[in-house]
């Protein structure tokens, strides 16, 4: 195996975003929550141009829905990835995927909350 790091080729950069686009296509296509995921992200890109969000409001909304999107992807890549090491049943890999998951639900509630700490003000001052 060669270790030395191929010099740099705008080739050799198309293809490793042809392998990122794909592994997004994958994430989208085999993982139910990253369909909620989507949802959410259109819903709350749509509730922030409605309510006129601030840029730093913007700032953190698209901060932590990259970070769910990005917890989503690593936990599915971990999982493929634990899947393949472990095929059958074994309690470690299952605590592993369940912290990877976990990870996953504390970056969704943690953007939930600063949705919230965004919108209700805003939502506040239609009542």
């Amino acid at each position: 195996m060669n270790n030395k790091p191929e010099p740099f080729s705008v080739s050799g950069r198309l293809r490793s975003g042809t392998h990122a686009l794909e592994g997004i296509t994958e994430l989208i296509k085999s993982q139910q929550n990253a369909w909620v995921h989507a949802i959410a992200t259109v819903g709350v890109i749509a509730a922030g141009m409605i309510l006129g969000v601030s840029a730093m409001e913007w700032c953190l909304l698209l901060l932590v829905i990259t970070a769910v999107w990005v917890v989503e992807a690593l936990n599915t890549a971990f999982e493929y990835l634990c899947d393949v090491v472990s095929p059958e049943f074994h309690p470690l890999v299952k605590k592993s995927k369940d912290v990877a998951a976990g990870a996953v639900l504390m970056s969704a509630v943690g953007a939930a909350a600063i949705g919230l700490l965004i919108f209700v003000p805003y939502l506040l001052a239609y009542l």
